[in-house]
């Protein structure tokens, strides 16, 4: 393996930056165009966010612009495609999918990385480890080889075109019950359709009386060629109609246990016939494809295999898994699926090299996503949706099933697909780049002499070096004054409850770790210090409060004289500010500036359609005491939180973004909240019940909306 280089770069040192630097040199247009654009294509611009499944990732291109405007020397939209060599400390107490690690390593720093939930850390190890990515290649090539022995033959159908033996891309499964009338079974189709006539001459439909697959011309009122069936579904919120007897009934209530399905379609490719076709190739699945079915249930009931017998726990998110009947994880695929599954997780066993086999622990994890009962087959792109296209678990009726071992180069969420992801991710985290824009010409540039790798240690780091763990940040033993900046993403409350989803695949990653990682020891993600509000662990803002504010409390005492603690929010309630706004006045900070940047894809399928907000605010906050020492060298900053909003509505405008009512509203109260720690900073009692803390905050939060109401009104217009 190469040891990692040293920079030969001229040092950016810390502690000769101005006050206030970064307050003053943020570009806020410069940042949302490349913000903008990053989060369209995240992975292509950050491959690194590739390594694992995280949520909610702020854009790279976005830290690195706050990192730059407070460790650089010169104008940030120059510097941004530069090398540098920060000398520097950053902490992020809350890492998650690790963007201050990689952002601050890429400049040279050292960095501090904490988070409670063992798969963030894992996943933030694993992108920033060095590795011989070489070697990694060949032994994924392997292992794939040896899967495709085991169990390829479980993923092979006959092509309809020359009757040869061709790769299955997809198998569709459709829910099933039983009549309370006649006790016929009852297949659940939302609507009959497969796939849309974009990316195929066709459309493709199951007919339910045929019991085959039609391809028809589009129409508004599809209909089966042979038998003239109407083919708009049989199932809707909840309820279904028995095709038999045309009795009506509520199918949820039926699911005590998990429901079955019944394999009706399948997407393959044939090597001899596929060049020489338009669009796809589907087919009715023959006798032959559900013999395969049964072999896979009789060899994993042969062999049970070390697959994870957990139970599934109460959550905000798992009771609905709990209502679907699910009542063990194991319970969410099918046998195929888990007899591939244990089958790959027995030869990442026997990898002996442990970095080797720790990466493709980590593929083996992430590529989960995609080989369960809860994906879907998306009809317009024709291809798998991974069971966290949205921040949950919905279950849909119609499950799509992966090829587990996978086709190079065909198809997506495969084995084969991200064992190449993950080198990829690897290979950016070695040389990084950025992409450039001049008009519709896009350019990637290296940026040579940089890396997010790093070496891992375990006490305050120095440049390149990576100081992570799993545990609470109120507890990381940090001296006074050990760090340079601190830049985090804070858990947004109650909008994303990671650990829940998270132990979908913590609870087989832990089959390979537990005997070697102290993270993975646990049964589960779930801890007492993760800050989230949750009603069914009854989890409020009294307990995000408490938590938040030890953090903030820790990181404020560890922070030299006048750096910086930096962190970007937003949130669709103005009260889930009041925790943010009570932590800083505890540590003793203020808030010197509140800037605007995106941070989501208006597009996500979590936003889309919502009136959620895709703008965070920026929260730059320094020691109360060093802002008063130094506030002759503050820049001039607007008293009217009015007027700062609509500053900030207009740089969105330049940058080519247009506000929506729910950005208007989440700048102003983020505005609102950055005021309200500058007025009550002095005099502030942190010895105070926590929850009259909250009500003083929220009082004044309270307050200054009502004054700045009509003028923000006015942009909503």
């Amino acid at each position: 393996m190469t040891a990692r280089k040293k920079r030969h770069l001229p040092r950016n040192e810390a502690r000769l930056r101005q006050p206030f630097a970064l307050e003053s040199r943020f570009d806020a247009v410069f940042t949302a165009r490349l913000a903008l654009r990053e989060k369209q294509v995240q992975q292509s611009y950050r491959p690194i966010i590739s390594i694992h499944k995280w949520f909610a990732r702020r854009p790279g291109t976005l830290f690195r612009n706050l990192l730059l405007s407070e460790f650089g020397n010169g104008k940030v939209s120059e510097e941004f495609w530069q090398p540098h060599n920060v000398d520097a400390v950053i902490a992020d107490p809350f890492m998650g999918g690790g963007t201050t690690m990689f952002e601050s390593l890429r400049l040279g720093a050292g960095v501090v990385g904490r988070d409670v939930n063992p798969m963030a850390y894992w996943l933030v190890r694993q992108a920033v480890e060095e590795i011989d990515l070489d070697e990694f290649a060949a032994v994924g090539e392997k292992i794939w080889l040896k899967l495709l022995d085991e169990v390829g033959e479980l993923y092979r159908t006959r092509c309809e075109h020359c009757n040869g033996d061709a790769a299955v891309k997809y198998f569709l499964w459709v829910k099933t019950c039983r009549c309370p009338n006649c006790a016929s079974p009852v297949s659940l189709f939302p609507g009959y359709r497969i796939a849309e006539a974009v990316r195929h001459p066709r459309e493709v439909y199951h007919c339910p009386h045929c019991d085959r697959l039609q391809e028809i011309e589009a129409t508004k009122d599809p209909q089966c060629p042979e038998c003239v069936t109407s083919l708009k579904g049989n199932a809707s919120r909840g309820k279904a109609t028995c095709i038999a007897c045309q009795t009506t009934f509520p199918f949820a209530s039926q699911l005590a246990t998990p429901p079955g399905h019944r394999l009706f379609a399948i997407e393959y490719q044939c090597t001899t016939c596929y060049a020489g076709l338009k669009g796809r190739q589907f087919k009715t699945p023959d006798s032959d494809d559900h013999r395969r079915v049964e072999v896979a249930s009789r060899r994993l009931s042969a062999d049970g295999g070390d697959i994870p017998d957990d139970i599934i726990p109460q959550g905000d998110e798992t009771n609905r898994l709990l209502r679907w009947g699910y009542k063990q994880y194991r319970a969410m695929f099918n046998d195929r699926q888990l007899v591939g599954l244990r089958t790959l997780l027995r030869l990442i066993r026997e990898v002996p090299d442990q970095r080797q086999r720790h990466a493709l622990a980590t593929v083996f994890s992430d590529f989960l996503r995609y080989q369960n009962l809860l994906c879907r087959y998306d009809t317009y792109a024709l291809k798998c949706q991974d069971i966290f296209a949205v921040h949950g678990f919905p279950v849909g009726l119609i499950a799509c099933e992966n090829n587990l071992p996978g086709i190079p180069r065909v198809g997506s969420g495969s084995f084969v697909h991200f064992v190449e992801k993950f080198r990829k991710a690897k290979q950016y985290a070695q040389h990084p780049f950025e992409i450039s824009h001049d008009g519709k010409r896009k350019r990637v540039l290296p940026i040579r002499g940089e890396s997010a790798e790093a070496a891992l240690v375990a006490a305050l780091p120095e440049q390149g070096e990576a100081w992570l763990d799993c545990a609470p940040s109120q507890e990381v033993p940090l001296g006074r004054h050990s760090l340079d900046g601190v830049f985090t993403d804070p858990p947004y409350f109650d909008n994303v409850q990671y650990a829940e989803l998270m132990d979908f695949c913590f609870i087989w990653l832990r089959k390979l770790l537990s005997d070697e990682v102290p993270a993975f020891t646990p049964v589960s993600t779930r801890t007492e210090h993760e800050l989230t509000g949750n009603d069914t662990l009854n989890r409020g803002l009294v307990e995000f409060t408490t938590g938040i504010s030890a953090v903030f409390r820790r990181m404020g005492t560890a922070l030299k004289e006048g750096a910086p603690l930096v962190f970007t929010y937003h949130h669709n309630q103005p009260s889930a500010y009041a925790p943010l706004v009570v932590a800083l006045l505890d540590a003793g900070l203020t808030c010197t500036a509140t800037l605007p940047a995106p941070a989501e894809m208006a597009a996500s399928l979590h936003i889309a359609g919502t009136g959620s907000s895709i703008l965070d605010s920026i929260f730059v906050c320094r020691s109360a005491s060093f802002v008063d020492d130094n506030d002759s060298l503050r820049p001039e900053r607007s008293e009217d939180l009015g007027a700062a909003v609509e500053q900030d509505v207009s740089a969105m405008l330049e940058a080519n973004y247009k506000c929506t009512p729910g950005d208007v509203a989440c700048l102003q109260a983020g505005h609102i909240a950055g005021q309200t720690v500058r007025d009550l900073i002095r005099g502030w009692n942190s010895s105070l019940p926590v929850s009259d803390r909250i009500s003083i905050v929220t009082e004044h939060m309270a307050s200054l909306a009502m004054k700045t109401r009509s003028r923000s009104q006015s942009l909503h217009d």
